[in-house]
């Protein structure tokens, strides 16, 4: 079930445009300078853009992994827990971060993860 951070940086690096800002304590993640994600290593942690009604169902569903970070310009910022989820949860994830980034030019140059497990 859990994954690690070296999983994270292998979904991030298949996106396209992904501008890379590393600090002391985290790096961050953004594309076309529109940030999108953060990775905390010590607490190993990845803070995702989301719809503000995705994070409300996630922090409700499972607030053992995942956690409100903060609100702002009408999306909502959650606190993943690695430990918490699986490769391909996310990889949706991330890639829904990505896509409520990213410019339409760039969301046909990348496969949304979750269509490969659609029938």
């Amino acid at each position: 079930m859990a994954v690690g951070s070296d999983e994270f940086f292998r979904v991030v690096d298949a996106l396209v445009d992904v501008e890379r800002s590393d600090s002391r304590d985290y790096s961050a993640f953004s594309v076309r300078g529109r940030r999108f994600g953060y990775h905390w290593p010590r607490t190993r942690t990845v803070g995702l853009k989301q719809l503000l009604s995705e994070q409300r169902a996630l922090v409700a569903e499972r607030p053992d992994v995942f956690e409100e970070q903060f609100t702002a310009g009408g999306f909502g910022w959650v606190v993943v827990r690695l430990a918490g989820v699986d490769a391909d949860e996310l990889a949706e994830l991330v890639f829904e971060a990505w896509r409520l980034s990213a410019p339409e030019e760039l969301l046909a140059l990348v496969p949304d993860p979750a269509a490969r497990v659609r029938p």
